[in-house]
């Protein structure tokens, strides 16, 4: 005797696999668009090879070293024109060069020093790549000399310039919400 599984199963089913369809297509698409603009040479981006892992993970070491320096400017330098930093310890989103420094010239204040603590990279094309994961800062109170440790999730975008460079289109951070 044959069982046949029980409506609600079937429609679970049924649900996951029209989910997954659905995101499949949708990530085809996306793909295929942004092949289409590379071989077309339409993406305005550089030529070249796409980025390995272990690159992206680099820029953020460059990142961190800029943070060293104490020049917001230099930190800035590693931002688009028309990049987006939704920052750990401001609520104000920064959206341009201007903003963006003065929020490093804050934070810097403090005397950033950033230590990865997990990382997800996905190099989406050879011109863009995501880094996402989890960074721990250690803080020097300017005022006090009080140290401490904010752990929080953090997300950059990143795009190839067409002279080479990468730098951030996107950079989210903000604390853990637990702990």
């Amino acid at each position: 005797m044959t069982r046949r599984p029980a409506a609600a199963s079937v429609r679970k089913r049924v649900a996951v696999a029209t989910a997954v369809a659905v995101l499949a297509a949708g990530t085809f698409a996306v793909g295929a668009g942004v092949a289409g603009a590379d071989s077309r040479g339409a993406s305005g981006k550089s030529p070249g090879k796409t980025a390995t892992k272990a690159q992206v993970l680099g820029l953020f070491d460059q990142w961190n070293a800029a943070l060293r320096t104490g020049d917001a400017h230099k930190v800035a330098d590693l931002y688009a024109k028309d990049a987006v930093l939704l920052p750990t310890v401001s609520n104000h989103v920064r959206t341009d060069r201007a903003e963006i420094v003065d929020y490093f010239e804050h934070f810097l204040k403090n005397k950033p020093v950033g230590t990865k603590v997990e990382s997800v990279v996905n190099v989406l094309d050879r011109n863009t790549a995501i880094d996402t994961g989890v960074y721990e800062f250690a803080l020097t109170d300017h005022e006090t000399g009080a140290k401490s440790t904010v752990k929080a999730r953090y997300t950059y975008a990143y795009e190839k310039q067409p002279d080479g460079t990468w730098l951030i289109v996107n950079h989210h951070s903000s604390k853990m919400p637990e702990g």
